[in-house]
Order: structure tokens, then C-alpha cells, then sequence
């Protein structure tokens, strides 16, 4: 079981058209600490992001009349300080992944989404403290600051020593 950080609870929007989706990141993230708000519509998530203060957006990519990159387009435009993570259930263009912070392929969400979150949200050590939590059948690797490649692959990991966003 993961910890909550003794921080204040984060505040995550999931937009998704999709009431299962919806329900299982919702699941997910309350067992994991942060406080959940849904939209099951683009309209209605853009709504909430307008009147209340997130902490990041969990955004579908493939929703009906509308698709990811519009949504998180007008979120950076009203919110730029605002983390989004684009998921979807494939691959997505290059120019919808340079609007976003992270992106999580949706078969990989069981593993990849709170690492993300965390990195996003809390920064490298509580990415860290999940990662142990996680794990710990098995003694960590590795946990020093700089080490990301276990949580977030190895390309992300590369560019946060470089210093570059992460994708």
C-alpha cells in the first residue's frame, strides 16, 4: 500500500468519455491519496478547469467530437502551470504530445500512471518513496535523485539529466 505524503492532497481532474475508465482512475488514485474530480465530457472537464484549482489532469485522447490535443490546447492556454497526461489506447501525434507533460499508454496505466502523477505532482523523491512502495518485496536499485528509469523509461530519464521535458 503507498503512503500518502504528508503534503496537502492533490487534486486530480480525469476527463474521459469512458464511465469505466473513469471509474477505475478514480479507484486508483483515491487508494493512492490524491483527491479525484470527473468530467465524462471535454466541455464539462474545460468547465471545471476554469473554476477550480487542479493540481494536474489525467485527459483522454480519443473522446467523441473532440480529441486530446484540442482539449489540452485550450487547458494550456487558460492554465499553462497546469500538469496534464494524456493517455490513450494508441499511439498519438507528435504535436499533441508537445502540448502535454507526460503521456501514458492506457495498457500501461496500471504501472506507469501514478509513477507519472507523483513526478508531475510531488517531484523525483516521492516518485521515489512509490517506487519502493511498490516494490517492496525487492530492495531498490537504485534511489538516488537522477534515477527515473524503473518508473519512467529510459527516454524520460535521459532527458530529465538533460534537463528537457519529459514525454
Amino acid at each position: 500500500m503507498i503512503t500518502p505524503d504528508p503534503a496537502p492532497q492533490k487534486l486530480i481532474l480525469c476527463i474521459d468519455h469512458d464511465p469505466a475508465i473513469l471509474s477505475y482512475e478514480t479507484a486508483l488514485l483515491e487508494r493512492s491519496g490524491y483527491s479525484v474530480t470527473t468530467a465524462a465530457s471535454a466541455e464539462e472537464g474545460l468547465g471545471l478547469v476554469t473554476t477550480r484549482n487542479f493540481d494536474a489532469v489525467l485527459l483522454d485522447y480519443e473522446m467523441p467530437g473532440v480529441n486530446g490535443y484540442d482539449v489540452a490546447f485550450e487547458i494550456k492556454r487558460v492554465r499553462p502551470e497546469l500538469a496534464v497526461i494524456l493517455l490513450s489506447g494508441s499511439e498519438v501525434p507528435k504535436d499533441a504530445l508537445a502540448l502535454v507533460d507526460a503521456f501514458v499508454l492506457k495498457l500501461d496505466a496500471s504501472r506507469a500512471l501514478l509513477p507519472a502523477i507523483a513526478s508531475l505532482c510531488y517531484g523525483i523523491r516521492y516518485q521515489n518513496r512509490i517506487k519502493k512502495s511498490i516494490n517492496h518485496d525487492r530492495p531498490a536499485q537504485n534511489d538516488e535523485p537522477g534515477d527515473q528509469q524503473a518508473a519512467s523509461g529510459p527516454d524520460i530519464a535521459e532527458n530529465d539529466r538533460l534537463g528537457q521535458r519529459s514525454f
